[in-house]
């Protein structure tokens, strides 16, 4: 190894490569405690988006680029990089980056294959470097109190799982239809780009190794075979936009959702932006007649290598975007939606009703988005701190997902073997 990964009592260093939304959100840690956590440059192709970050940060001209290579031709003294990029342009960065010497914050999921997962995990591992995923569903109270209660045993152990994932309606229109997630070759298949934190999390839960798994699923609805008659290609000039409940001009113009990720240029006002953006942008598309190819519905059964049995179903046809986990124990159940959580033992029917619905709607996945980046730079900061998303833990939640593509797509059952 050829770096001691502790860093000291200096704060750790960190260069954001991206400066999109998920990015904003882990830079709330630097604006909290920039005694733990500095951003000393940014790399972003879009130039607003870089002027916002240099100037609220007042980084040096320098330390900003267009080009992640510049970046690299370039060294300045830094620890670490937050990766944020599109899926397409993680592993290239993230590997300069390790050969670099650079600890590395990676947005999930890894990378595109299976292969580019591994050698990430191998690179860094080879090299001394830390590496951590961004899977924020470990550091969210509601799925850590599921942790803490499986963990203690009071309920016996795990016989079996049911997860649900369901996406949301809007959420999906929005990124997996019209957006950047639609298409497998520019990111990758729905299970990976959405729900690799939901099998992550399931193997955190059962902390087994998948013994065998199948998985079903396909593009159903959102195909343009299945257009309304005499629709037209853009909501805006569709003259059944009105009773549609795909609408662009409703979710964007009218309600005004999703629209965080619309720069608005200066001299520009945001109204003048969306009705651009629904006359000739992707996302005022017709939701029949975009280019889309990801599922929007997919199953996975898995068998674990303890005999526990997990039932994973994704699903975008839905008003709520929540997670429903059903687990069952020997003692007892476990069940509950992300606001409430109940917690049964067979024994005298006892039960426990655990409230998080006064969290629900708090900034930052209710802060697990500022507890990942604390436990990155206490894990860089302390000999003794093992972080809770490494890219050893990861990489095996990537590959269960790959695996299910592979299952959905040629009928079969995959049995796993150890991978190397």
């Amino acid at each position: 190894m050829e770096q001691d990964v502790f860093l000291g009592d200096s704060p750790v260093r960190i260069v954001a490569i991206g400066a999109g939304n998920r990015t904003n959100k882990y830079l709330e840690y630097v604006r909290m405690h920039p005694d733990r956590l500095q951003l000393v440059g940014v790399v972003e192709v879009n130039a607003n988006r870089m002027q916002r970050i240099a100037e609220e940060f007042k980084l040096d001209s320098n330390h900003c680029f267009a080009d992640y290579n510049d970046f690299f031709a370039h060294p300045f003294p830094a620890d670490a990089v937050l990766i944020a990029t599109p899926e397409n342009l993680h592993y290239d960065p993230c590997i300069k980056a390790i050969e670099a010497g650079y600890h590395v914050l990676l947005e999930k999921p890894i990378a595109q294959t299976l292969e580019e997962c591994n050698d990430i995990a191998v690179r860094a591992q080879r090299k001394g470097v830390l590496v951590g995923v961004c899977h924020v569903l470990r550091y969210h109270p509601y799925f850590m109190k599921i942790k803490e209660i499986v963990d203690s045993g009071e309920l016996g152990a795990v016989i079996s799982i049911n997860h649900t994932a369901s996406v949301g309606l809007d959420r999906s229109l929005h990124g997996f239809v019209r957006g950047l997630w639609s298409k497998e070759e520019n990111t990758n298949p729905m299970l990976i780009a959405k729900c690799c934190h939901d099998i992550d999390l399931l193997l955190w839960l059962t902390r087994t190794p998948c013994k065998r798994l199948t998985s079903f699923g396909s593009l159903r609805w959102f195909r343009s075979e299945n257009a309304p008659m005499n629709s037209s290609d853009r909501c805006i000039n569709c003259h059944i936009e009105a009773k549609c409940p795909y609408s662009a001009v409703d979710l964007y113009y009218n309600r005004r959702d999703w629209i965080s990720n619309f720069d608005i240029p200066e001299g520009r006002t945001l109204n003048e932006v969306l009705l651009e953006e629904l006359r000739h942008g992707r996302y005022g598309r017709c939701v029949f007649h975009c280019d889309n190819d990801v599922v929007d519905h997919q199953i996975l059964s898995m068998e674990m290598e303890s005999g526990v049995t997990v039932n994973f179903s994704m699903d975008i046809f839905t008003s709520d975007d929540c997670r429903e986990t059903h687990v069952k124990l020997t003692h007892g159940e476990i069940d509950g939606n992300e606001l409430r959580l109940r917690v049964r033992k067979f024994r005298d029917n006892e039960e426990r009703v655990f409230d998080f619905s006064h969290i629900s709607k708090k900034p930052f996945h209710a802060g697990a988005d500022l507890k990942l980046v604390d436990d990155f730079v206490k894990a860089l900061s302390c000999k003794e701190h093992k972080l809770r998303t490494s890219i050893e833990n990861s990489v095996e939640s990537h590959r269960i997902c790959y695996e299910a593509e592979r299952s959905r797509l040629t009928g079969k059952t995959i049995e796993l073997g150890s991978y190397s």
